[in-house]
């Protein structure tokens, strides 16, 4: 049995000069129409709906739509057109794009940089410039620390992602668990402490604290109000920030006691996730009340939830046109 060969997957230009040699009435044609359209920002609807449009027969037609050249415009984000040329910006997968401009007079296709395609885009409004004083903003240095996912999978899971990251460098020493403490310790909310005090130092006072914590709150009801013990947790060094009952701050103290043990992905989001962060939440609508509780048969409520943080009390807004 022979071996597959590696073969080169061919790049989105290959693909428009195979569709010019195999098609290239059909393909002339599209792109006339394109073009007629004046100049401007075309959107993928824009461009897959003209197929349907060109003159020529109906198996051409087809062949057009099932070719490359219909992976192409599927892939396509967008297209720049400024007579005589159409650029496509192509995403043919997560993270990868590639930019391709056409000239429709002569047919001659050229791939484009980054730069060259933005630069082309810029002559929309403000046309062909030859000024070489262009005011360039390089925010590269602000990002030369900040750790970048180098997999297409990786996107849309940029939570996730960071989490790693954090996880694997919480594991190399107990200072690298000092900027989470630092964190926890920093963490108020109109002056007041969330989730440490000044009580605590440093890793090993944590951990001890956690572990007295856990053994005060394990023998009360876990319905218990955090009212009830606050004070006893505030003499160990944690503020408020941690539950509104003693089940709820129980959970906080495993996370935390995990995370310190042996920090993995998984747990650190989901501390970080209970952590509070939002205390203030607007809602503007033209017409109708929107609120937490209370609202059940007041006109235009639209089935709206408002979630806000514990120590604010649900507002309902009236706003009236």
């Amino acid at each position: 049995m022979a071996n597959p060969k590696l073969t080169r997957i061919p790049s989105m230009r290959d693909r428009v000069e195979d569709t010019l040699s195999a098609h290239r009435n059909q393909l002339v044609s599209l792109l006339s129409r394109y073009v007629d359209q004046g100049k401007g920002i075309l959107h993928p609807h824009n461009l897959i709906d003209e197929i349907d449009n060109i003159v020529c027969e109906e198996d051409a037609r087809q062949r057009l739509k099932d070719g490359p050249f219909s992976e192409v415009l599927k892939s396509a984000q967008e297209a720049i057109v400024l007579p005589p040329f159409v650029v496509l910006a192509i995403r043919p997968r997560p993270g990868v794009w590639e930019y391709v401009r056409v000239n429709v007079y002569d047919l001659g296709v050229e791939q484009l940089s980054v730069a060259e395609y933005l630069r082309f885009k810029e002559e929309l409004a403000g046309g062909m410039s030859n000024d070489p004083y262009v005011l360039e903003l390089d925010f590269e240095p602000f990002n030369a620390s900040f750790p970048r996912p180098n997999r297409s999978s990786s996107i849309g899971s940029g939570v996730q992602f960071l989490n790693r990251h954090l996880s694997s460098i919480m594991f190399h020493s107990k200072d690298s668990l000092d900027p989470l403490l630092n964190f926890l310790r920093a963490h108020k909310y109109k002056g007041h402490g969330l989730m440490l005090n000044d009580r605590i130092k440093g890793i090993s006072q944590l951990q001890s604290a956690l572990s007295k914590a856990e053994d005060y709150i394990s023998k009360l009801p876990s319905d218990t109000p955090y009212s009830e013990f606050e004070y006893a947790l505030q003499g160990l060094g944690f503020e408020r920030g941690w539950g509104d009952t003693a089940a709820r701050v129980l959970e906080m103290v495993h996370l935390l006691a995990d995370i310190l043990q042996a920090p993995d992905p998984s747990t650190l989001e989901t501390f970080l996730g209970r952590v509070p962060m939002v205390f203030n939440v607007v809602i503007l609508s033209p017409h109708g009340y929107f609120g937490q509780a209370n609202v059940l048969g007041l006109p235009d409520t639209g089935g709206q939830v408002i979630v806000t943080s514990s120590y604010h009390k649900p507002t309902i807004i009236r706003v009236l046109q």
